[in-house]
């Protein structure tokens, strides 16, 4: 029986570094592709946008073009009510409005006051986040060690997310006041569930054949679970944080009406919903920061994969 020596591996390592300096240039190319793809689209929207305004919008006409005494009337050939001023201010217009007083004399933009209500629905969507990821991590962690409690309880945490958050919310606000708590609770609530059934899956990825010799050594439930399970289960365990992160923004925002929070992204959504035929530049701005939250909170995660998942295969992919 022939062995091998490390002259006779050299080939196969020169080849796997090779492979690996080459994928990190793919891995570049890929990642700027992407974030070129992102771009696009989003200038697509806008063009879009515009487009359906343009043809089927409110008239609109430009007087003494760059002063040469020329007007401009557009008059266009749809009249669309979804389309009008109203219900699709232009674009320019949102933009413009997140640099004006939020109020009337105020001194603060309404872009000022935005992120600042964004920064305080993240912080609430946070503590959420976190205690939503530990208990489903917990419940997974005892799922995965239990058949018998899996079969009994997995059932009812599947059918925890069939009931609307809108309904739950007003319930959740009644049973532990309109404060911060039921906003966390919301937040939890809509976290807590991918995170589980992801771990579920993860907790049981290690290979039966990594078990079998962990279990030869007399590895102990505790051990094998560290070094184990709990390392195999990172990639799902970042797709569900993933998940959660934007669930958490949602949870957040919708608890802060109920709950009566009135420095938050919810209830400036519902102040500006209820002013929206005086200014409707402001709840699209409003729903602006709003999905720009969710995105940074997204891509912080993200970025947190990025480092915690160094140098397993595909970990650049996701």
């Amino acid at each position: 029986m022939a062995t091998t020596g490390p002259i006779d591996l050299l080939p196969q390592l020169t080849r796997t570094g090779s492979a690996q300096s080459a994928a990190t240039p793919r891995a570049g190319h890929s990642r700027a592709r992407r974030i070129a793809t992102y771009v696009l689209f989003g200038l697509a929207i806008l063009v879009i946008w515009e487009s359906v305004k343009f043809v089927g919008g409110v008239p609109w006409r430009f007087q003494n073009v760059l002063g040469t005494d020329i007007d401009i009337e557009h008059f266009p050939p749809f009249r669309w009510p979804f389309a009008s001023d109203l219900n699709l201010p232009h674009w320019f217009n949102i933009l413009a409005a997140l640099a004006a007083p939020v109020q009337r004399n105020a001194e603060a933009s309404l872009g000022q006051f935005l992120v600042g209500a964004a920064f305080y629905t993240w912080r609430e969507a946070v503590i959420g986040f976190i205690v939503g990821a530990l208990l489903g991590l917990l419940l997974a962690t005892v799922f995965v060690h239990s058949r018998l409690a899996e079969r009994a309880f997995v059932p009812y945490v599947v059918a925890s997310q069939t009931i609307p958050i809108v309904a739950l919310a007003p319930m959740i606000v009644f049973a532990f006041g309109p404060n911060v708590t039921s906003v966390v609770v919301i937040a939890t609530y809509l976290t807590f569930f991918p995170v589980t059934i992801a771990m579920i899956r993860g907790l049981r990825a290690p290979d039966p054949r990594a078990l079998e010799l962990m279990r030869s050594y007399a590895a102990g439930r505790w051990a094998i679970y560290r070094k184990l399970r709990l390392p195999a289960s990172m990639p799902y365990l970042f797709t569900a944080l993933k998940i959660a992160a934007t669930a958490s923004i949602v949870g957040a925002i919708i608890g802060e009406g109920p709950g009566g929070i009135p420095n938050g992204l919810g209830r400036a959504i519902i102040n500006f919903n209820q002013q929206y035929i005086t200014g409707p530049e402001k709840l699209w701005a409003a729903i602006l920061v709003a999905s720009l939250l969710g995105v940074t909170f997204f891509v912080m995660i993200r970025a947190l994969e990025l480092i915690a998942l160094r140098g397993r295969p595909g970990a650049a992919e996701g």
